[in-house]
């Protein structure tokens, strides 16, 4: 099967605000070897998206320049050596970039199956936000049943999705968020404790409960020092954005005193098998929460594809709760 027409897409027209985010008529992408071409019903919106528009995160130089790191649609084309697929198959899919488009390629092994009794809509949400949250916490984090596990944004698409999955492996959720409201919605998603960090510093009220061990942070900044404090002894911090910036003046006395581990990771640039690994790791833990109900996807709101500057602003705002996904032939 050749797809040879041409596709509705949204590109980045320049670095800058949400409104360079413009449609345009492309050709489909042609799968390369291990490569499946996605008809997407519809694609996720995640920060790096919006750091790709503002000129700040590169795609590789073998990924598409279309903003789109994760969505669900129907399997339209293989390329040489694809065995898991075929065509008609419905997955959900983690890209390296090209998914605010009508068709887009990934390798076959960053694709999974769409959750039973999960919708289309419900899918795109899940592959970049639970490949980095099960990354961190778990492969790199280490989070074990019956720690104290902080995560900053608790109501971010990777906030909800990281109470959740550290409630469902026993951990004791800690997460700060900015209004009554979210910290609300954290408590009901599983956290133990939620701070409106407007309100309430986060370091005294982790450290009343013994401290974190282990805080997810897409924060940075200022907040650096803050989670060292934050940690217990023996404490891991996993950072994974730099949201108010990667630089600070940070003492390492205390890192070596009380035996604390910095790490950080960002999936974009890792290698296919190293994403592959993440994605059957995925697959044979996270699929299951979301069977047996332990997981949810939280869906803020809803955009057309043509819509995408809308739907950054949206993310920009910081006042949404859970996902916020571009319909893009979806019901």
């Amino acid at each position: 099967m050749s797809l040879s027409h041409s596709m509705l897409a949204v590109e980045i027209t320049a670095p800058g605000d949400p409104d360079v985010l413009q449609p345009a008529n492309l050709p489909v992408p042609v799968p390369g070897h291990g490569q499946i071409i996605v008809r997407l019903a519809w694609a996720g919106v995640n920060r790096p998206d919006a750091l790709q528009r503002a000129g700040l995160y590169a795609p590789p130089a073998s990924a598409s320049p279309l903003p789109g790191l994760e969505g669900a649609g129907t399997v339209v084309e293989t390329g040489p050596g694809v065995t898991r697929w075929k065509i008609g198959d419905k997955v959900c899919a983690l890209f390296p970039g090209g998914a605010y488009a009508e068709y887009a390629a990934c390798h076959e092994a960053h694709a999974l199956p769409v959750p039973e009794g999960l919708s289309l809509r419900e899918a795109a949400c899940l592959p970049e936000t639970c490949f980095t949250v099960w990354s961190n916490i778990v492969m790199r984090g280490g989070l074990k049943a019956g720690e104290r596990f902080l995560v900053h944004g608790g109501t971010s698409g990777i906030g909800t999705t990281a109470i959740q999955i550290a409630r469902a492996l026993g951990a004791r959720v800690i997460a700060t968020a900015g209004s009554d409201e979210k910290c609300a919605a954290c408590t009901e998603l599983g956290a133990e404790r939620a701070i409106n960090y407007r309100e309430e510093d986060f370091v005294p009220a982790v450290r009343a409960m013994g401290g974190a061990d282990l805080i997810l942070d897409m924060v940075g900044g200022p907040y650096l020092p803050r989670n060292i404090k934050a940690l217990a002894d023996d404490g891991r911090l996993v950072q994974i954005a730099f949201l108010q910036g990667p630089k600070i003046e940070l003492n390492f006395a205390e890192v070596m005193m009380r035996r604390l581990t910095i790490t950080g990771s960002t999936l974009r640039p890792q290698s296919d098998q190293a994403k592959a690994a993440i994605a059957r790791a995925v697959e044979t833990h996270v699929w299951p929460m979301i069977a047996r109900g332990a997981l949810r996807v939280v869906i803020d709101s809803t955009f057309a594809l043509t819509e995408a500057p809308a739907a950054h602003w949206r993310l920009e705002s910081s006042g949404h709760i859970g996902k916020i996904v571009l319909r893009v032939a979806g019901d």
